[in-house]
């Protein structure tokens, strides 16, 4: 019986320890960790006053933020949702590799269906050039080609028989206008050579082991007295591409060309003077008297504008006994047309070609 009692008073004892010890030991939590992401957007925006530039075939796009102007990321950079990628090139930011905070991801390409062309297979986004006039990209399973044969235009509308022409070291055609289909035979002094006929492009040819290139003159700087007109040439013993410039005379501004006028005509192509006269230049007088061609005016919308001349060397002799001699423009003929410019309009190119019955009447 003591011994049973003993054994009681025991189990008491370690049963207050145990609870005592459970008491006061804290019990075991799971810690949870919060990822705190890096603020890559910050508003209000903040831009730069310069908008950045970029490197050519980057795109200047707005940030992920919406609000400035940045160099879209190219394949295999960094981004973020600040820095987008390029998506004009098909281009997404992959943030896989960065599981599990997702904040800097790798501009990765778009997976989209390839193109066949001619036998060869091109990647979706891949650009490339069939041949030397087009340049082309595939965009998953479709061709897009831009020309690469723009420079060249058809002649004005005087020349009544153009022509495409293949010119030696080029890829693109040339417009010219075939003379050779002209009722009227041209003196000697009217014919222009191949190079000079080719409208809008440089005139170029061998020599010395140098390519002459030669851009056709600029306008008259103004439409009546004398103005200037530039080129610019290597035509030299150094092959160097020069500025040149040269004496022009569209038409006297003091002469009432209208009174010259036939009957029932609204244009007068080409005025001449009736007797000839010395070119008169900041006080210096050509040694030689000349009666120049002159483009005439028109009382419609129309304008009168050369489409053949030459250059001619002219001696001046001047008050102080020195003498000076001067590249002056020599109109042969104009034509009237609504093709109308100003002087140095730089935006002239981008005019229509007329119909050749404008020029009619």
């Amino acid at each position: 019986m003591r011994w049973l009692l003993y054994w009681i008073l025991a189990a008491s004892s370690i049963g207050q320890a145990l609870l005592q010890n459970t008491t006061t030991m804290p019990p075991v939590l799971a810690v949870s960790e919060e990822y705190i992401r890096t603020p890559y957007c910050k508003w209000p925006c903040e831009c730069p006053p310069d908008l950045p530039v970029c490197l050519p075939g980057v795109s200047l796009v707005t940030d992920g933020c919406d609000c400035c102007k940045t160099c879209a990321k190219q394949l295999g950079e960094n981004c973020t949702e600040a820095d987008t990628c390029d998506t004009h090139k098909g281009l997404y930011c992959d943030y896989s590799r960065d599981a599990p905070r997702y904040e800097v991801g790798v501009c990765g390409q778009m997976t989209g269906v390839g193109c066949l062309l001619n036998g060869v297979r091109y990647v979706n986004g891949q650009s490339f050039q069939p041949n030397c006039k087009f340049n082309c990209t595939c965009v998953n399973g479709d061709i897009g080609c831009v020309p690469l044969c723009m420079n060249s235009r058809p002649p004005l509308v005087w020349c009544q028989n153009p022509k495409r022409v293949k010119m030696a070291g080029k890829c693109c055609e040339q417009w010219i206008c075939d003379d050779s289909k002209r009722f009227r035979k041209a003196s000697p002094r009217h014919i222009a050579s191949p190079d000079v006929l080719v409208y809008g492009g440089e005139s170029e040819s061998w020599h010395n082991n140098c390519i002459i290139q030669t851009t056709p003159w600029s306008p008259c700087s103004k439409t009546c007295d004398v103005g200037i007109s530039t080129r610019i040439s290597n035509d030299n013993d150094k092959c160097k591409l020069l500025k040149e410039s040269r004496l022009c005379n569209m038409r006297p501004c003091e002469v009432d060309i209208v009174q010259h006028f036939r009957p029932g005509k609204k244009c007068l192509a080409v005025y001449r003077e009736t007797e000839p006269k010395n070119f008169t230049i900041s006080g210096c007088v050509s040694k030689k008297a000349y009666r120049p061609k002159y483009c005439g005016v028109c009382t419609d919308d129309r304008c009168c504008t050369p489409y053949k001349s030459k250059t001619i060397r002219v001696q001046f002799d001047c008050p102080d006994g020195t003498g000076v001699s001067w590249n002056v423009m020599w109109i042969n003929a104009c034509f009237c047309n609504l093709n109308c410019r100003r002087p140095n309009d730089i935006f002239a190119d981008l005019e229509s070609y007329h119909d050749y019955t404008e020029i009619m009447n």
